[in-house]
């Protein structure tokens, strides 16, 4: 039962995502308590990557600055190396700003990372964070909603009963974190890119993290003895190819089994999941975090809908129909290619090897559809995500929207539109003509709720997305402050 002073949302787990939810809702005015049992950030280095995207959520929360100042961007992309040297496959790095109006990789070190998202949460005094406090029952918390970043073994999601779907790789790997000395010679011979050694004796991958940071992951083979790989002796005659102990200090070393699951079952009235807590990634497209920071862009614009403008409840019922088809095309890729670098049979690799003699082939991150929701029911681009182009005042696209709807549209189109969204006629002309199209409407996550063709298609797609906000039933009492027609 909740009372007058019950918090809006609790939060269990303060993570990185926990934290960017932490300051998205704050930002959007929700009261917010977060519960972690840890009194200090995890000093040690986590995950390591995180894509355009997200520095573009980073943005939406005044972040992206002070994070790019910490993290290395990169335009040097993945490379899948055989055994012989040859290149399999890349994943393409971005020369410049990429569509989301940055860099599309970033490489960061986790502790400073959280040290500025909770920095971020402090400006909000309508946030609590309460350190050191561990929650053993949902019956402790009495918040209108509450969310759990809790992690892969998640006390929300035992409460909500969500079913595991498996989507099959479940393999240990060694990851070994290093502190590179940047006078060795061997060091600086190193790559600037990703390698993911594609070697049946001796899959690994190699990352320079930043700065002098670089890591190493390397999976198990049958034989090994999981309880001795982080045993020095033991690893670094395995990474003798690049560097010796003379050229790096060991930050960790540890075994981690890399999982790719999906749970089905995101919500159960006020309990609501993100992040490890429903989806696990493997980290061979460094997408697990990112897919984390989705959760918490796309729930709580949702939330701050339904507990500020008076959205239907249902509106919520979305957050999971349209992430885990999303999240789950990121992990389904993530395994096809761990497929490609965990071959440890000579002659399946031989064959594998074969079918990339006419070339490299290159590949990109995917940009996924949401699954069916607050959208309209239309094939990509609705329901992906839309690029964040510079204006002619300089400014980046969503720094002008806001938290709120948008219209992009032919100017014509839009002329004497009567909305509370935010109008920016003539942006994305290119895009607009690629795809057929005089107008789109973009939700607050930036992705897309519909296109029109006309301004009959554009009025009646409002419509559609005033329903989703329930501001028919609320415009009696109050002045609706998100999209609203004459």
């Amino acid at each position: 039962m909740t009372s007058a002073l019950s918090p809006d949302v609790a939060i269990l787990g303060y993570g990185p995502v926990g934290a960017l939810l932490a300051n998205l809702l704050g930002q959007a005015g929700l009261s917010v308590a977060v519960y972690e049992r840890g009194t200090a950030i995890y000093a040690l280095p986590r995950a390591v990557h995180f894509d355009g995207e997200v520095m573009r959520i980073f943005q939406s929360v005044g972040l992206a600055e002070k994070i790019a100042a910490t993290a290395r961007a990169s335009s040097k992309g993945m490379h899948f190396v055989n055994a012989y040297g040859q290149t399999l496959m890349v994943r393409r790095g971005t020369d410049g700003p990429g569509p989301h109006g940055w860099a599309g990789n970033w490489y960061f070190h986790q502790p400073e990372l959280e040290e500025i998202l909770r920095a971020g949460v402090a400006r909000f005094p309508n946030v609590t964070v309460h350190l050191g406090r561990e929650i053993a029952d949902m019956d402790e918390l009495d918040a209108r909603y509450i969310v759990g970043c809790d992690g892969a073994r998640s006390l929300v999601r035992r409460a909500i009963g969500s079913r595991q779907g498996d989507l099959g790789l479940h393999q240990p790997w060694l990851v070994v974190d290093l502190l590179c000395n940047p006078d060795s010679p061997r060091v600086k011979a190193l790559p600037d890119h990703t390698v993911q050694l594609c070697d049946p004796a001796r899959p690994m991958t190699v990352v320079h993290v930043g700065g002098a940071r670089r890591r190493w992951e390397i999976m198990l083979m049958p034989g090994d003895d999981p309880e001795r790989m982080a045993d020095p002796d033991i690893f670094w005659p395995m990474m003798a190819r690049w560097v010796g102990p003379d050229d790096a200090r060991i930050e960790r070393a540890a075994v981690y089994t890399f999982h790719s699951v999906v749970q089905e079952g995101w919500r159960r009235g006020k309990l609501l999941l993100a992040g490890d807590a429903c989806h696990q990634t493997p980290p061979f497209l460094g997408q697990g975090m990112c897919a984390g920071m989705r959760d918490a862009s796309n729930l709580a614009w949702k939330l701050a809908t339904v507990l500020r403008q008076g959205a239907p409840e249902s509106l919520l019922d979305t957050y999971e129909s349209e992430r885990l088809p999303h999240v789950r095309a990121f992990i389904e890729l993530a395994v096809k290619l761990g497929a490609v670098l965990q071959e440890t049979d000579p002659a399946a690799a031989t064959a594998r090897d074969a079918r990339f003699t006419a070339g490299a082939q290159m590949f990109d991150f995917p940009q996924p559809q949401l699954g069916p929701g607050c959208r309209t029911d239309a094939p990509p681009p609705v329901g992906a995500i839309f690029p964040q182009p510079r204006l002619a005042d300089g400014r980046l696209m969503d720094e002008v929207i806001g938290q709120r709807f948008a219209i992009v549209g032919n100017a014509e189109l839009l002329a004497g539109l009567e909305t509370s969204a935010a109008l920016l006629p003539g942006v994305a002309a290119d895009w607009l003509a690629r795809h057929g199209a005089s107008a789109v409407i973009l939700r607050p996550d930036r992705y897309v709720f519909a296109l029109a063709g006309n301004r009959a298609d554009l009025e009646t797609h409002l419509r559609s997305a005033m329903d989703w906000k329930g501001m028919r039933e609320a415009r009696q009492s109050l002045p609706p402050p998100g999209v609203r027609l004459a």
